[in-house]
């Protein structure tokens, strides 16, 4: 098994296992890159470098030179947003469909709201310009929905 396909096939899988379901602030998303960008570090190793002799951590673009994987968080991104489009085919007595749609009784605690798996859905589709849109009537159309959700994967996250 060669690099690519041990990271990809178990690094990743690990990462991003049921990130479908997640609703991630910033701090999160800095997290998962972080620790992406750690594992890969650890696989490549130190470098010698060649001016002074001594083992040096490597940067970040030398990791991306040797292992340019796509950006965690637009991976995450663009799975939410897959599964936001089965989620929204499905009927409303479904469990998982109220359960991410629905609104839970009682009152919300004091402070700032909790973000919300819509609310990430509404945040993904305001970054590929669809802000204000009924997400779910968007994603009845297959054909409009498979074009978000891959322009969501080819945006610049930092």
């Amino acid at each position: 098994m060669g690099f690519n396909s041990a990271f990809k096939g178990l690094i990743l899988f690990l990462i991003l296992y049921g990130c479908e379901t997640w609703s991630l602030i910033l701090r999160e998303e800095r997290k998962l890159r972080v620790f992406k960008n750690m594992v890969l570090r650890r696989i490549f190793g130190p470098r010698k470098d060649e001016v002074t002799g001594e083992w040096r951590r490597l940067h970040n673009e030398e990791v991306n030179d040797l292992y340019s994987s796509p950006n965690v968080v637009r991976v995450i991104k663009s799975r939410r947003m897959r599964w936001a489009g089965h989620v929204a085919h499905m009927g409303e007595e479904r469990g998982v469909y109220r359960f991410f749609v629905g609104k839970p009784g009682g009152r919300r605690p004091l402070g700032r709201p909790r973000s919300r798996w819509v609310d990430n859905i509404r945040m993904d589709l305001q970054e590929v310009r669809c802000g204000y849109i009924d997400w779910r009537g968007l994603a009845q159309d297959r054909d409009r929905w498979r074009t978000r959700v891959s322009a969501v994967m080819n945006l610049r996250v930092p």
